[in-house]
C-alpha cells in the first residue's frame, strides 16, 4: 500500500502524452498524494492538440500555450522545464509527476531529486532509460490503457496456456518444476522480457530480517521501487502484491499472512 502524502505538480507534455488516458494519469499521481498543480504544455493552435481541448475544463488543467517558432521544432519541453524550476523554488509542492516519453526531462528530474523532492514519470514503454532511471517511480502508459492492456494480457495468457490447457486460469503464471529463475513463466507484458529475479533478490536482501530470514511483502514492494523505478505488479498481470508473490513460487515462499492487517511475510524458497 502506498502511504506517501506528497503535494504533487502534474506537468504534461502535450506533444507526446495521450489525452484519452488523463483520468488514469491523474489517478496514478493521486496514489502518492494530492495533486495541487495541473498544467499541460503545447501549441493549441494545431490540430494535434484538439483531443486535449475537451479535457482541460473537465479536469481543471491549466493550458500553457507555446508556439513552434521553428518548423519541426517546439518549445514545449523548454517551457515545461522552466515552469518546473519555478514551481520547485516556490516550495509549493514536494513532488512532481512528468507525463512524457521524452528524454529531454532527464536533467530536470535529476535536479528535483537533488532537492529531495519525489519524482514520478508516466510515459510509454519506449521512454529512454535515462529519464526512467531519473525518476523515483515510473509507470508505463500501456498498463493504464484498459483496452490495450487487456489485448496484450490476453495474447500472453494464450501462450502460457498451450502446454497446460487443463490448469485453471489462476495457475497460468506459475511453473512448479523450475531449476532456473527464468522458468517461472512470469513475463513483463509491456516490455516482453522475462522477470529479473536477481532484481527481486537484491530488493529482498535490503529488507529481510537476519534473525528470521523473512521480509514483509510491503517492505519488499517498496524496495523493488528503489532498485527499479518501473517495477509494477500490473506489468506482470497481477492486481495485488500477494498474488504476484504467490506466482514467484518456488523461488519465494509465503510464510504467513495476518488476516487482521493483511501483512504478508515471505522468505526465499528451499530450491533457491
Amino acid at each position: 500500500m502506498i502511504t506517501e502524502n506528497y503535494k504533487i505538480a502534474v506537468l504534461i507534455d502535450g506533444d507526446n502524452a495521450e489525452a484519452n488516458l488523463i483520468d488514469q494519469v491523474l489517478n496514478e499521481a493521486s496514489k502518492f498524494g494530492r495533486v495541487t498543480v495541473k498544467r499541460i504544455y503545447g501549441d493549441f493552435t494545431t490540430g494535434h492538440m484538439n483531443n486535449w481541448k475537451d479535457k482541460l475544463n473537465s479536469y481543471a488543467i491549466r493550458p500553457i500555450q507555446k508556439f513552434a517558432y521553428t518548423k519541426g521544432k517546439n518549445s514545449t519541453d523548454t517551457a515545461l522545464i522552466i515552469d518546473a524550476m519555478d514551481i520547485l523554488h516556490s516550495k509549493l509542492v514536494d513532488g512532481f509527476c512528468i507525463v512524457s516519453s521524452d528524454s529531454d526531462y532527464t536533467g530536470i528530474a535529476h535536479r528535483m531529486r537533488e532537492e529531495g523532492l519525489f519524482v514520478m514519470g508516466i510515459g510509454k514503454s519506449h521512454t529512454p532509460e535515462a529519464f526512467v532511471k531519473a525518476c523515483d517511480n515510473f509507470t508505463y502508459t500501456e498498463i493504464l490503457a484498459p483496452k490495450q492492456y487487456k489485448n496484450v494480457k490476453s495474447k500472453e495468457n494464450k501462450k502460457e496456456k498451450q502446454p497446460r490447457h487443463k490448469k485453471q486460469n489462476q495457475e497460468v503464471n506459475k511453473v512448479v518444476k523450475s531449476d532456473t529463475p527464468n522458468k517461472l513463466g512470469l513475463t513483463n507484458l509491456v516490455t516482453k522480457k522475462p522477470i529479473d529475479l536477481d532484481l527481486i533478490d537484491s530488493a529482498f536482501e535490503m529488507v529481510y530480517d537476519d534473525m528470521t530470514g523473512q521480509a514483509l511483502a510491503s517492505q519488499l514492494g517498496a524496495a523493488l521501487k528503489k532498485v527499479d523505478p518501473t517495477f509494477d505488479i500490473r506489468n506482470y498481470g497481477h492486481s495485488s502484491l500477494g498474488d504476484f508473490l504467490q506466482a514467484l513460487t518456488p523461488h519465494f515462499e509465503i510464510v504467513s499472512k495476518n488476516e487482521k492487517n493483511g501483512q504478508i511475510s515471505i522468505r526465499k524458497g528451499k530450491a533457491h
